[in-house]
């Protein structure tokens, strides 16, 4: 999908420049979503950081103080990734001098619509945004919620942005906390098994690179199986899954430690400890 022709391109300003702004600035550029020189990225002091960005991506950087309030007062788009400590003071900074129709796009944790709206002293357009980490390799599952204020070609275009790298969802407010609890953290839960699965096929024997090997194939399988198949999880599961055979037998096993009861259960407190970071947030901030 291409969002912009390179002669109409909306500007694009990373404030912060960490893993996660790169990863989707690789993606935009890579999906040819945004043009390079429509793009810059900000940081508070590491200019090794943005000249290596600079270098590698071809977009623009801000030096001096000066350079960074033209950067952001010219751009479209502001994409919000700092710290979330660090984010109070540059959104009570920002507010004056921005515009009321540039979109703020946050990849903050925990940074509610209403906060990012309360620090900037203003109704802003605001997509907050919640990326997990397989977005650096443009694999990544976002979630999106989008305040009142936002446009319709605001709205586009964010989802053209996240869609360079990867899938989108696009959520009520209320909802992110679940979801950051399902694919924001979900990758940890998959490499948490994947961990057990290494460890039990070198302690049955295996080499460890064949047992990471074999684990990583396996996983990768399985999520592409259901992917290009469409068939839900427990259709192929039963599938494979012959009456009193081995399969069978390592899944009560599974059951027997509550399994099911257990994933769900870290997923759900996942948003509950999501919830709590974002009351914190808050508080801190406001």
């Amino acid at each position: 999908m291409t969002m912009y022709t390179t002669n109409k391109a909306p500007s694009i300003c990373f404030y912060g420049a960490g893993s996660m702004a790169e990863a989707i600035v690789r993606g935009l550029i890579r999906r040819k979503v945004a043009p390079p020189e429509a793009i810059s990225m900000l940081n508070r002091s590491n200019r090794e950081r943005l000249a290596y960005l600079e270098e590698a991506y071809g977009i623009k950087t801000g030096g001096d103080d000066a350079e960074k309030e033209a950067l952001l007062t010219s751009a479209s788009i502001i994409v919000l990734a700092m710290k979330p400590k660090d984010a109070g003071e540059a959104l009570k900074a920002l507010g004056p001098m921005l515009s009321r129709d540039q979109l703020i796009v946050s990849v903050i944790a925990g940074l509610s619509i209403p906060t990012i709206q309360a620090l900037l002293g203003y109704k802003a357009p605001i997509a907050r945004t919640m990326p997990n980490t397989s977005s650096s390799i443009g694999f990544g599952a976002t979630g999106i919620s989008f305040s009142a204020e936002a446009t319709e070609a605001q709205t586009q275009q964010v989802l053209a942005m996240f869609e360079a790298v990867g899938t989108v969802q696009v959520i009520p407010e209320e909802q992110m906390e679940i979801l950051t609890g399902v694919s924001g953290s979900g990758p940890a839960y998959i490499y948490y098994m994947m961990e057990a699965m290494i460890e039990a096929g070198i302690e049955g024997g295996l080499t460890p690179e064949q047992a990471r090997e074999l684990t990583v194939q396996t996983v990768l399988g399985a999520a592409s199986m259901m992917k290009e198949t469409g068939e839900e999880p427990a259709k192929l599961r039963k599938d494979i899954t012959s009456p009193n055979g081995s399969t069978q037998a390592a899944l009560e096993t599974l059951a027997a430690g509550s399994f099911n009861e257990t994933v769900k259960a870290a997923v759900h407190r996942a948003a509950e400890r999501s919830r709590e970071m974002g009351e914190a947030v808050k508080e801190a901030l406001l």
